[in-house]
C-alpha cells in the first residue's frame, strides 16, 4: 500500500525528506514505488511536487532535499499503484480550488470505485486520472462545496469536521480509506485499515505524534525525515504518517474511523 506522512505546525518548519529512506518505514521498495508528490502550503498558495517515477531515480526530488520546503503544513504520499497506470495524473496529492482556497488531498488504500461513484454524484470537480483516490478527493469536495457556499467565507472548523466525517464513515465499507485533507486553514486526518506486517488488512491506518518546544530550536530527525525549527518562540508540531516513523513511545495510532483537525501543530477537533 501507498504511505502517507503529513506535518501541522504552529510556525514554519524545515521539512527534509528522503523518500526511498522514509517508505523502507512502511516496507515499500524500490519496484513498488509508482510516484510520488509532496505539497506544502506557502502564502496563502499550495505548491505541488509530483512524478510517476521511483523517488530513487528523481532529479527533481534530489532539488527539493537540497533546498527543502519551509511551511506550517506539509502532506506527502509515496504511490504503489493499486488502481490506475503510473502516470504522473494518478500520482498525489491532488489540488483544487473551492472558495478561494488551495484544497489538498492524499489517500491511502482501494477504494470500489464503482460504489463510490454510486455515492456521490460528481458534477463540479471531475477527476484528471483514473485512481479511486481523486474521485474519492472530487467526491469530498462536491460535498463541501455545500457548505463553503451557505457560509459568507470559510465555514467554521465544526462544519468542515463534520462534512469529512460524514464522508469518511461513508467511504469506509468500500475498501481501506486513510486519508489527508487540507484547505489552507487546517488539517484533517482519517485513519482506518491498512495492510500490516502480519498481512491482515486491520487497523491502525494512521499514526501521530505531537511534540511542543517553548523557545529553543527543536528538530525531529529520524531515517528518510527531518523537521527542524530555528528561533525564538513556541513551537507546537505534530506529524501524521502510515506507520511509527521511530521507536519512541510518543507515536499513538488513530483509532478505525478517527477523523481529527489540526491547526497550528496541535489537535483542535476530532470525531
Amino acid at each position: 500500500m501507498c504511505e502517507l506522512f503529513a506535518m501541522s505546525a504552529r510556525r514554519p518548519a524545515t521539512v527534509r525528506l528522503s523518500l526511498e529512506a522514509f517508505s523502507a518505514h512502511g516496507g515499500l521498495s524500490g519496484p513498488h514505488k509508482d510516484g510520488w508528490g509532496i505539497a506544502w502550503y506557502e502564502d496563502g498558495d499550495l505548491r505541488l511536487v509530483k512524478e510517476n517515477v521511483s523517488a530513487s531515480h528523481s532529479a527533481c526530488l534530489r532539488f527539493i532535499q537540497a533546498t527543502p520546503p519551509q511551511s506550517r503544513t506539509v502532506l506527502s504520499h509515496i504511490r504503489r499503484a493499486t488502481q490506475g497506470r503510473p502516470r504522473l495524473a494518478n500520482c498525489q496529492p491532488f489540488q483544487r480550488e473551492l472558495g478561494g482556497r488551495v484544497h489538498a488531498f492524499a489517500h491511502n488504500g482501494d477504494l470500489d470505485a464503482t460504489r463510490l461513484r454510486a455515492l456521490q454524484a460528481i458534477e463540479s470537480f471531475q477527476p484528471v486520472g483514473d485512481t479511486d483516490s481523486e474521485i474519492a478527493f472530487c467526491a469530498l469536495l462536491e460535498r463541501m462545496r455545500v457548505a463553503w457556499r451557505a457560509s459568507a467565507g470559510r465555514p467554521p472548523l465544526e462544519t468542515r469536521l463534520e462534512v469529512v466525517h460524514a464522508f469518511a464513515l461513508a467511504l469506509q465499507p468500500l475498501g481501506p480509506a486513510n486519508f489527508l485533507y487540507a484547505d489552507g486553514d487546517a488539517l484533517f486526518v482519517h485513519g482506518h485499515r491498512r495492510t500490516q506486517n502480519d498481512g491482515r488488512m486491520a487497523p491502525p491506518g494512521l499514526h501521530r505524534l505531537s511534540r511542543r518546544c517553548a523557545g529553543e530550536p527543536a528538530s525531529f530527525d529520524v531515517p528518510g525525515l527531518s523537521v527542524e525549527h530555528e528561533g525564538d518562540g513556541e513551537q507546537e508540531v505534530t506529524l501524521i504518517a502510515s506507520v511509527p516513523l521511530s521507536p519512541e513511545s510518543g507515536w499513538h495510532p488513530l483509532a478505525e474511523g478517527e477523523v481529527l483537525a489540526l491547526r497550528d501543530g496541535v489537535i483542535v477537533a476530532r470525531a
